[in-house]
């Protein structure tokens, strides 16, 4: 019996990537350069700033400038974090369903916990999330499973009843290295990566393809 639903955050559960672009193409604008559209930067978004840097620099964490370029790409990014972040379309509905069949659910992503806990407070989910745990909760990020056991942790939930749904490669080994089930959410971003071959236990097209997991309203274990 699947007890309680984990979500990676970034492309999963909110499409972040407009908000993220703009403060890369902020950070261009200064240094001269034109910015770049989002279907240059949206595929890259799940790995934060590393990643954006990357593509809008060809800045990689071994530059010497890493280190202040991505302090001040998440300063600007913390003071515009959710100008046009959005839940992607089905999860309200699917939060509400996940609730009405007393499943729990939180959300476990390699975003800072700070601006996680910003972000879902701008987006008014944090009151009904069961957990936040960010990348620098624990010692390791995903793949490693140490947040997703953290994450069971706080809920108090054994990691065999729980499922995690994430857009990455990096989720899914996540979540199998924690030994929970895992879902692909192929709305997502993907990294350049093709889900097929993740070796999740389910791919899902849409939000609401999750609740055929679930038990149905009423049938929840308590």
């Amino acid at each position: 019996m699947m007890e309680a639903v984990l979500f990676d955050l970034d492309g999963t559960l909110a499409d972040t990537a407009p908000d993220l672009g703009s403060a890369l193409n902020h950070m261009r604008g200064v240094r001269g350069l034109p910015p770049l559209p989002l279907s240059a930067t949206r595929p890259v978004t799940s790995l934060g700033a590393r990643g954006l840097l990357n593509v809008g620099f060809g800045m990689t964490p071994d530059h010497p400038d890493y280190a202040a370029m991505r302090k001040e790409f998440l300063q600007l990014y913390k003071s515009n974090i959710c100008r046009e972040t959005r839940l992607f379309p089905g999860v309200p509905e699917l939060l509400g369903a996940l609730e009405a069949r007393q499943v729990c659910w939180g959300v476990v992503t390699n975003k800072a916990e700070q601006l996680a806990r910003l972000l879902l407070e701008e987006l008014r989910l944090t009151a009904r999330c069961a957990c936040i745990i960010g990348g620098d909760t624990t010692p390791n990020t995903k793949p490693h499973p140490a947040p997703l056991l953290a994450a069971c942790r706080s809920i108090r939930r054994d990691a065999g009843t729980c499922l995690y749904v994430g857009d990455d490669l990096r989720d899914i080994e996540a979540g199998r290295a924690a030994g929970m089930k895992v879902a692909a959410a192929r709305w997502g971003y993907l990294n350049g990566g093709d889900p097929a071959t993740w070796n999740a236990d389910w791919l899902l097209e849409e939000p609401c393809d999750l609740l055929k997991l679930l038990p149905a309203a009423g049938a929840a274990s308590h």
